[in-house]
């Protein structure tokens, strides 16, 4: 958004409208209410250095919102504030302060409209729209009382368990492990774990203990480039071929190596295709879409490097097995979505899915059906935008399960036959815990009618990223489902040990210490289906028990210890009942 402010600047001086009406209200009678405003030209950026100011030289636009609904009014419906503008070049942010001052929700993204959800309670609020990057542009804003969706009953399916583990302290980086990826060589049974300069390499043995052991790539095994610097670590195993990628972001490059031994031994690669972005980079692969330009090594599958730039995001094919690449071809621009984007993942039958939490008001997928040449947005018009990136699974069968944090905070996922053109099913999986809040979804599919949906969440409602006043405890939290999507059972799966007390920002830059975590989190599976979830524990020490968050990142894997897998055909083999039957009776 830094570029747009810059060309907004060079715009003349136009006068602003202030918002016409000033203020309006909305009841269970009269459920909508709109206003506009602008034109506006010098754009406000205070918000990136972390508080929004307003006056004479840094406009904003206030308005007055009164809602008024009966006691009970918010079992069944919310407060939706939309604020849209005819230029998707420009950009607006929207906040929502209460009768105190006190900022209660904000989408501050690059979508349009930009969205938030809010209980339908009787209250009186402030709607404040900044002119980010204005580029002359007005806006037009609605407030609504709007029915929530129906959630179906959850699964009746046995709950899976976890056991925890993390790193110990003698390994570099055990303490420095925000934002990790997870892979698991399903020939081994090594658990992968990546967080910073960091390759971990965790095994397990029959009774679950893990031991950790840091396979880092360096200049003793192979790949200098691996293991010393970083602005964005990553980590992708492909399950089919067992070979692990590590790859740190340098600017508008990637320090990439490979191994196939769990990290004994590292082979440097290109990294990147040319004019990738310069931030938020994934790799992913998997087989390649038949009819196409296929493999030209003895690798069999596809990989992709995807990353995002100024102006658009762009993703790369290697047809050699991640040594070189192709050109970035873009997947989309800013007038489509915003510039963040999740994880790239590959069906078994060669479909690219990478996911956006903002595109037009929704979240959706950028898919390729011809190894990454052509890219089109494909939404999931339920949804509205959200703060953390979300996440697709892809099953054997191609049904694709993407989890997501809507614009309200909450958990939620939707399920495609169709290569993300249409999404059914899309539920609330948090809402029987009573989870209010989320971030960091992370999405794994193994049979076609088997998914997990893993993610970070807290039964405190509320603005999540009000560092003073935001007194949430979050937990790692997985969702499973064994019939495609229809219902889902979901379990604590760190009962007795938060992963963070207070808030939690997502807001990049702008953020103080609470941005330990960093941006997100990982799931994957092991050769049986079991769910391995990859995350920083912020909480550790005294915190545990109810002292000061003390801001950690542990490197941590909760990993499914009971109940039924992702693969059918194992399901005996955790859940206790091979062992029983083996016994005779």
């Amino acid at each position: 958004m830094g570029l747009l402010a810059l060309i907004a600047g060079t715009l003349p001086n136009v006068p602003a409208d202030a918002a016409t009406p000033l203020s309006g209200s909305v009841s269970d009678t009269a459920p909508t209410t709109t206003w506009s405003a602008g034109p506006f030209a010098v754009p406000n950026v205070s918000g990136t250095a972390g508080t929004v100011s307003c006056g004479n030289a840094q406009l904003c636009d206030d308005y007055t919102l009164k809602v008024s609904v009966p006691v009970g009014y918010d079992a069944g419906h919310s407060l939706r504030v939309d604020v849209k503008w005819p230029d998707s070049a420009a950009d607006f942010d929207l906040y929502v302060l209460d009768s105190d001052g006190r900022e209660v929700a904000a989408s501050a993204s690059s979508s349009d409209p930009e969205t938030v959800l809010l209980p339908a309670v009787t209250a009186t609020y402030t709607v404040r729209v900044v002119p980010y990057a204005p580029l002359g542009d007005s806006f037009t804003g609605t407030a609504s009382l709007v029915a929530d969706p129906a959630n179906p009953p959850p699964s009746t399916a046995t709950p899976p368990m976890y056991a925890n583990s993390s790193a110990p302290d003698s390994i570099k980086d055990a303490h420095n492990a925000g934002e990790p990826s997870i892979g698991v060589d399903r020939a081994t049974g090594a658990a992968m774990f990546q967080a910073y300069t960091s390759t971990l390499k965790v095994t397990y043995d029959g009774a679950g203990a893990a031991t950790w052991q840091d396979k880092s790539a360096d200049a003793g095994n192979g790949c200098p480039q691996g293991s010393t610097t970083s602005l964005d670590p990553i980590l992708f195993t492909d399950p089919a071929t067992h070979r692990t990628f590590e790859s740190q972001l340098a600017g508008k490059t990637a320090l990439t190596c490979y191994t196939d031994d769990d990290g004994e031994t590292w082979t440097p690669t290109g990294g990147s295709g040319i004019n990738s972005g310069v931030d938020h980079q994934t790799i992913g692969g998997g087989p390649f879409t038949t009819g196409e330009p296929g493999a030209v090594t003895s690798y069999p599958n596809a990989v992709y490097y995807c990353s995002q730039d100024i102006a658009d995001a762009s993703c790369a094919a290697s047809r050699d097995g991640g040594l070189t690449y192709g050109p970035a071809i873009p997947m989309y621009s800013l007038l489509d979505c915003g510039g963040l984007h999740g994880h790239v993942k590959v069906a078994p039958d060669g479909t690219v899915y990478v996911p956006n939490k903002g595109c037009g008001g929704n979240q959706a997928v950028a898919v390729s059906e011809d190894n990454g040449l052509t890219w089109t947005v494909r939404k999931n018009t339920s949804s509205t935008p959200g703060d953390s990136d979300p996440s697709v699974g892809i099953g054997a069968g191609g049904t694709a399960y993407m989890g997501y944090q809507d614009s309200d905070g909450t958990a939620r996922v939707a399920v495609s036959h169709d290569k993300g053109k249409t999404w059914l099913y899309d539920q609330n999986v948090g809402a029987s815990l009573g989870i209010e809040n989320i971030v960091f979804p992370a999405v794994i599919a193994g049979d076609d009618n088997r998914a997990a949906f893993a993610f970070l969440g807290t039964t405190t409602g509320g603005n999540y990223q009000d560092t003073a006043n935001f007194k949430g405890v979050w937990h790692l939290y997985v969702a499973t489902t064994y019939d495609g999507g229809q219902s889902w059972v979901t379990v604590d799966a760190t009962p007795t040990d938060p992963v963070q007390r207070g808030s939690i920002c997502t807001g990049g830059t702008t953020c103080g210490q609470d941005r330990n975590l960093l941006d997100f989190i990982d799931v994957t599976l092991d050769a049986q289906g079991r769910v391995l979830a990859a995350y920083a524990d912020g909480c550790t020490g005294t915190c545990t028990t109810g002292g000061a968050q003390n801001y950690d990142a542990l490197a941590s894997i909760a990993r499914q210890s009971s109940g039924d897998t992702l693969y059918g055909a194992y399901d005996a083999v955790i859940a206790g009942k091979h062992k029983k039957s083996k016994g005779g009776r």
